[in-house]
């Protein structure tokens, strides 16, 4: 099958590749699911799981990519709750070859069962940006309905989703952003935009729950606008500065089939709309990670596209799609 690879850490980016690799083995409780779009995070390459298995063992030559929407090609052993030909989505392990591929092995209790009316592109979106949203507001913040909320990078992949959700939860929600983002998000619904190139932070007051994706100086200043009993909550870095009387928090996104069943309900009920950006073909997700090739909103790789033709890659059946590496010869 054909992948993005990438065998050299200190290459960086200039060491992703497409290549033909072996086809993956489905372990106990796995699933093999044929990728029809999938998503990645920048800076993943810097990410010391990129590189090791659980033990923190090299698994050189690696996969990047997490997010993942497709259709389950091969059930491992004592797998349940899913077939195949099911259509899914979901958040793949950070230990394992990633989602840049034709198909990949994800454990079954990552994944959730996508609805025919949802495009892949769009799920391929949802699970990192919005499992960590999900996580940070409710899980980690306790956000409940009539609190007020400071979401730092609202027009963002994870703060647009962030804002939508807290929204539909009955917050009040301030977005904060660069002036270019305010329209973006007063769009999805913010109640009140904070420029952080013209407004200070201190201007709206206390705030139950703090969400950041940003992290340095603007976590700093945001511990002093958390109220008793609130929540200071980031994905950026470890909070320096600690709120008096209020909790801090920082988590890296972890999978949850819940979770996605639930982002994709509002999804789908018209309540939630992730911010897909620009859409590539697989050969071009090496340069899609380069800071110059990134545009606003989440980058998604399609990684097959519909034909009229029911067979799938080296004779597997698909009964949706065919690889677009293939269509393109």
């Amino acid at each position: 099958m054909k992948a993005i690879v990438t065998r050299d850490r200190a290459a960086g980016i200039s060491g992703l590749s497409l290549a033909e690799v072996s086809y993956p083995h489905a372990a106990e409780n796995d699933v093999i699911v044929r990728v029809h779009a999938a998503g990645f995070t920048p800076g993943e390459l810097e990410w010391p799981t990129t590189w090791v298995d659980r033990a923190g063992r090299d698994r050189t030559p690696t996969i990047p990519g997490h997010d993942v929407s497709g259709v389950i090609a091969e059930l491992g052993y004592g797998t349940t709750g899913l077939t195949v030909g099911q259509r899914v989505f979901g958040l793949t392990d950070w230990t394992r070859n990633g989602t840049l591929a034709e198909y990949v092995a994800v454990e079954a209790r990552n994944l959730a069962p996508l609805s025919a009316g949802i495009d892949h592109t769009v799920a391929a979106a949802l699970p990192i940006s919005g499992l960590t949203a999900w996580q940070g507001l409710f899980d980690h913040g306790r956000l409940a309905t009539g609190q007020t909320v400071l979401i730092h990078g609202a027009a963002g992949s994870v703060g647009s989703i962030a804002v939508q959700l807290a929204h539909d939860a009955g917050a009040r929600v301030i977005g904060s952003g660069r002036t270019a983002h305010r329209e973006a998000a007063l769009d999805l619904g913010v109640d009140e935009f904070l420029d952080l190139q013209r407004d200070r932070g201190e201007d709206v007051g206390e705030v139950d729950v703090v969400f950041d994706v940003i992290g340095g100086e603007i976590l700093d200043r945001s511990a002093q606008l958390v109220r008793a009993g609130g929540s200071l909550v980031t994905i950026a870095e470890p909070p320096r500065v600690r709120p008096a009387d209020a909790r801090a928090v920082f988590f890296v996104v972890e999978p949850d089939r819940g979770g996605l069943v639930a982002l994709q309900r509002r999804l789908r009920d018209g309540r939630l709309r992730p911010n897909v950006g620009d859409v590539r073909p697989l050969a071009e997700a090496p340069a899609a990670f380069a800071p110059a090739h990134r545009t606003h909103g989440k980058t998604i790789i399609r990684v097959t596209e519909r034909r009229s033709s029911r067979s799938g890659l080296n004779g597997r059946n698909d009964p949706e799609t065919t690889s677009a590496v293939d269509i393109a010869g």
